[in-house]
């Protein structure tokens, strides 16, 4: 595994972070775990430009990157539905929309990064978790909630946009 491949693979240690972060979401514990959570989000940058800045863009990267993205939104969303800021359902519709691309991702020979519409879908759901883990979701609730939607929004658009993409 190469450098830009570890960086991916270091995300996943922000999960359980969050996760215990926000088990019990005091003011300062919600500011560390949107913290943490948005350190291990801009690795996501960091991988990619210095897999592609080194020349070490593998199919082993291709793969786990966005695996790993998917794992860091859904972990912290999984938590924002036990605490009652998100609705479950919002958050089934995201992760259907992520498994069906995986799966599609896995069964094909060549593996397709993602589009433009598919990074604004991950900026967006950073920017949505982030509100929603911050103490600040509750003082904007709309604010947090608009933007949760908007990501359960483009995370269907950028998705129906791959899929037709590629079937062509």
């Amino acid at each position: 595994m190469n450098l830009p491949t570890w960086i991916t693979v270091s995300r996943l240690v922000a999960i359980p972070v969050v996760f215990g972060l926000l088990a019990n979401p005091s003011v300062n514990h919600r500011w560390w775990a949107m913290a943490v959570f948005l350190l291990a989000a801009c690795t996501d940058w960091l991988d990619g430009y210095l897999a592609r800045r080194l020349n070490q863009v593998t199919d082993l990267g291709k793969f786990l990157d966005p695996l790993v993205d998917k794992l860091l939104v859904l972990a912290p969303l999984l938590m924002l539905v036990q605490l009652g800021s998100v609705p479950a359902w919002g958050v089934f519709l995201i992760l259907a929309r992520e498994l069906t691309i995986a799966g599609w991702r896995v069964s094909q020979s060549t593996i397709v990064g993602a589009n433009l519409w598919g990074k604004v879908k991950t900026v967006v759901q950073i920017g949505a978790i982030s509100l929603l883990i911050s103490p600040l979701a509750q003082t904007y609730p709309f604010v947090a909630q608009g933007l949760f939607w908007l990501a359960v929004l483009l995370t269907w658009w950028s998705g129906l946009i791959y899929l037709t993409a590629n079937l062509a």
